[in-house]
C-alpha cells in the first residue's frame, strides 16, 4: 500500500507539472507560483481514499493481473481527478460554511493574503479536471463518457450541497423539517456519488464497461456513502478530534446531522424542547446541552445497532451481484470504512 500510495504521489507531481505549463495560459513566476503552492496546500493532503480507490478498483477488476506502468499511470490520473474535484468542493464548502480548519490546518481562504482569493482557486481547480482528461484521455473509447461521468456528479454535489445549505439558513431553523429521508437525500447527493460510486465508475469505464450496465453497482455504492456520512455525523460528536483531525461543528451549526434526526425520533416533548433551545447556538453550554442529551437517549447504542444492521444488508446485497470481480470491488470499499475511527 505505502508503494501504491508513493507512485500515486509521483503521477500528483507530473500531472501539477503539466498544469503549471498549460499552454493555453501565459504563465509569470507569481501566477505559476500562486497555483503551485494552492495546489500542494489542497489537492494532495486528505487520507487520499477516493483517488487510490480508483487503482484499487481497477485491480480487482482486472482479477488480480499485474497492472502495466500505463494502466497505473491512468487509473492514478482519475484518482487524482476525483482528488481535485473533492479538493475544488472543500475550497469552496470551507467558505460557506465560514470553518476555521481543514485536514488539521487552517482552511485555505484563512490563509494569509489568500481571503476570498480562494473562490477563484476553487474555479480553477475545478477547470483543472477537464484539462487533465483532454490530455492524457483524449484518444480513449470513453473519453466521452468519462466527461459526462464527472459533469454528472458534480452537479449532483452541488445539488446537494444546495438543499444542505437551505436547509440550515439563517433565521429560518426549524429542526422539525429535519427527518431520515431529507438526511438520506443531502448525503446521498452531497457524499455518495462522487466519494462512493466516482471511483468506482472510473474503474468500470477504464475496463471497459458501459455504466448503463451497473446501476446495481451504483446503488449499493450510494447505500455505502449514505452509511459512511452517518459515521461522519457520528464522529463529528463523539469522535476524538485528535483522531479526526477537526473539531466538529454540526451542533452549532444546525446541520441536519443523523444524530440530530434520530433524537428527534426518540425524545419526548420536553427533550423535544431543550433540543429546539439549544441546537444551532455557538455557545459551548448549548453544545454541551445537546450533547448530554444524545447520551441521554443512548445514542451510541442507537448508532452501533445502525451500523450492524447497514453492514449485514450491504453485504447481502454486494453477494447478490453475479460478478466475483465487481464483489470483491465492493466488499474492498466496505472493509475500508466498516467501523473506522476517523
Amino acid at each position: 500500500m505505502a508503494d501504491l500510495k508513493s507512485t500515486f504521489l509521483k503521477v500528483y507531481a507530473h500531472l501539477k507539472e503539466e498544469l503549471l505549463h498549460d499552454p493555453a495560459f501565459e504563465w509569470t513566476p507569481d501566477s505559476r507560483q500562486w497555483v503551485d503552492r494552492m495546489l500542494d496546500y489542497n489537492v494532495p493532503g486528505g487520507k487520499l481514499n477516493r483517488g487510490l480507490s480508483v487503482i484499487d478498483s481497477y485491480k480487482l477488476l482486472m482479477e488480480g493481473r499485474e497492472l502495466t506502468e500505463v494502466e497505473i499511470f491512468l487509473a492514478s490520473s482519475l484518482g487524482w481527478c476525483i482528488e481535485w474535484l473533492q479538493a475544488y468542493f472543500l475550497v469552496l464548502d470551507d467558505i460557506m460554511d465560514n470553518s476555521h480548519t481543514r485536514r488539521g490546518q487552517p482552511c485555505w481562504f484563512r490563509v494569509p493574503k489568500v481571503g476570498l482569493i480562494a473562490a477563484n482557486d476553487g474555479i480553477l481547480l475545478r477547470n483543472h479536471i477537464p484539462r487533465i482528461l483532454k490530455k492524457h484521455f483524449r484518444e480513449k473509447p470513453y473519453y466521452v463518457d468519462l466527461l459526462d461521468l464527472f459533469n454528472e456528479v458534480e452537479f449532483q454535489t452541488a445539488c446537494g450541497q444546495m438543499i444542505d445549505l437551505i436547509t440550515t439558513l439563517e433565521g429560518e431553523k426549524d429542526l422539525s423539517k429535519y427527518t431520515l429521508s431529507l438526511h438520506r437525500r443531502i448525503v446521498q447527493y452531497k457524499t455518495a456519488y462522487y466519494s462512493f460510486y466516482l471511483p468506482v465508475a472510473c474503474a468500470l469505464l477504464m475496463a471497459g464497461e458501459n455504466l448503463d450496465n451497473h446501476v446495481a453497482v451504483k446503488d449499493i455504492l450510494v447505500e455505502m456513502g449514505t452509511y459512511f456520512q452517518v459515521q461522519d455525523d457520528y464522529l463529528d460528536c463523539f469522535g476524538d478530534p485528535e483522531t479526526i483531525g477537526k473539531i466538529g461543528t454540526d451542533i452549532e451549526d444546525f446541520k441536519c446531522s443523523w444524530l440530530a434526526v434520530k433524537a428527534l425520533e426518540l425524545s419526548n416533548e420536553e427533550q423535544k424542547k431543550l433540543l429546539n433551545e439549544n441546537y444551532g447556538k455557538a455557545d459551548p453550554a448549548n453544545v454541551e446541552k445537546v450533547k448530554a442529551l444524545y447520551n441521554e437517549l443512548n445514542l451510541q447504542g442507537v448508532f452501533a445497532e445502525y451500523e450492524s444492521k447497514s453492514y449485514e444488508k450491504l453485504i447481502t446485497s454486494i453477494e447478490a451481484h453475479p460478478s466475483k470481480a465487481v464483489q470483491a470491488v465492493l466488499k474492498s470499499f466496505l472493509a475500508k470504512i466498516y467501523k473506522r475511527q476517523k
